[in-house]
């Protein structure tokens, strides 16, 4: 069923009391001081449109594509306004009443949304013909010959972003099952993500490690389909719903103690399958059950007691800090978990980052879909970073981990990126004793 704010829940639209709460939280009201760009002026165009005062056309879809969809100001909110649910539908009314147009915005969402991010495939064969591009020679050439000036204006700003894709991809480096060298204490799925898949695998490769050596057995199927996050959060409702009934045949949730997700963004969505399929009978119980059993890495490693490692991840001792990443905080309230990893580890300290939970600009696409906004976050980031002396900034999300790298090493500061999972696989690792099996 087509997701609308006309046949949204209407107290989900009454739950904002306007108290303001939320603005000092919102960086785009930062940046403006306009009430229509803050949360509360965001609800009252849905409210409008909602209650057939507004109609849905250009204004209002760019209205929402300047919303960074952070979730800060749901944490600030001491009514609870799901702020989450009401922009994704208002997203998804967006394409669903065409409020956005053209022809090569049609063509560009087709081919990434409606079939690279549905086909594992399909995805890998484009992120194998990147890396070619990348490690060839073909992008230098490229850049130093001026081609790129014949691409289109958001291609050529895009161009520069594309990450560094691996060599080797997750079911190249974990195998469809790996059991601990010890007695088995649970058995988890492990979803091993689009972007980090491609760009990442490796940090797959380690948070499957820390779950074995924490006595888990680990599941990750070689072909698992997008969760059809960046589906929910651009709009397209109906695929992100296909998406997840894919999820739920190949991660059966009884068979699981958990099901683990180590990128802050995917796990957003994806504790929200019941909402999403809560009228799908077929796949409603199921759902539910996931819901029950989804599990941030983070999380789940506190939940069960991490064993603390025996050896430093570095030989020299280090100074580290830690971005949240929006939809880990903000959507899904994994704030203290994450700290609690990285105060295991031996000879690092932690330092506090000023503004820590701030967006640093990535947001799905928002890097491209608003660039300048995204590069004034991205700048107020990476000088916070740059004042912690931190030599690692730790974080938990694909999309910041790109985003605040590009920005580090664009403005000089030599800071390595590393998610948390990757500082504790490489402790246990120094110990000695933990040999990973491929």
């Amino acid at each position: 069923m087509a997701r609308s704010l006309a046949a949204l829940d209407y107290s989900i639209l009454q739950q904002c009391m306007h108290c303001g709460l939320c603005l000092p939280t919102c960086p785009t009201y930062d940046a403006t001081r306009r009430e229509r760009h803050s949360p509360r002026g965001r609800i009252a165009l849905m409210r409008a449109v909602a209650d057939g005062e507004l109609e849905i056309g250009a204004g209002f879809a760019d209205e929402m594509s300047y919303c960074l969809g952070c979730l800060a100001c749901q944490s600030a909110c001491p009514a609870g306004v799901d702020y989450a649910n009401l922009f994704e539908t208002a997203r998804s009314d967006i394409e669903r009443r065409g409020g956005v147009t053209g022809w090569s915005r049609r063509i560009w969402r087709a081919v990434t949304l409606g079939w690279l991010f549905t086909s594992p495939r399909a995805l890998r064969a484009a992120g194998r013909a990147l890396r070619l591009y990348q490690r060839s020679g073909l992008q230098a050439l490229a850049r130093r010959s001026g081609l790129l000036r014949l691409l289109p204006a958001d291609l050529r700003r895009l161009e520069p972003q594309s990450p560094v894709i691996a060599r080797r991809f997750s079911h190249q480096l974990i195998s469809p099952t790996e059991r601990p060298e010890g007695a088995e204490r649970y058995r988890v799925a492990l979803l091993t993500g689009c972007v980090q898949d491609l760009v990442f695998a490796d940090i797959n490769r380690d948070t499957a490690d820390v779950l074995l050596a924490n006595g888990c057995t680990v599941d990750t199927p070689p072909w698992q389909p997008c969760c059809g996050s960046l589906h929910a959060h651009t709009g397209e409702a109906e695929a992100a719903r296909s998406l997840a009934r894919r999820l739920l045949d190949l991660f059966p949730p009884d068979r699981y103690d958990a099901i683990v997700t180590n990128s802050g963004g995917c796990g957003s969505h994806l504790r929200h399958l019941g909402r999403l399929l809560g009228d799908d009978d077929a796949y409603c119980d199921a759902a539910a059950a996931w819901d029950e059993k989804l599990r941030d890495a983070h999380e789940w490693l506190v939940e069960f007691g991490c064993r603390p490692p025996r050896a430093a991840p570095f030989d020299e001792a280090r100074v580290v800090t830690y971005h949240e990443s929006c939809h880990l905080a903000h959507g899904q309230g994994i704030r203290a978990q994450p700290r609690e990893l990285l105060a295991l580890l031996p000879e690092t300290r932690l330092v506090e980052l000023p503004e820590s939970d701030w967006c640093c600009g990535s947001a799905g696409i928002y890097n491209i879909t608003q660039p300048e906004q995204s590069e004034a976050l991205l700048e107020r980031k990476a000088r916070h970073i740059a004042s912690t002396g931190a030599a690692i900034v730790a974080t938990a999300n694909p999309g910041c981990h790109i985003q605040v790298a590009r920005g580090l090493r664009g403005r000089g500061h030599d800071v390595e990126v590393m998610h948390p999972v990757s500082l504790l696989a490489r402790a246990y690792r120094r110990e000695g004793r933990f040999v990973p099996t491929m």
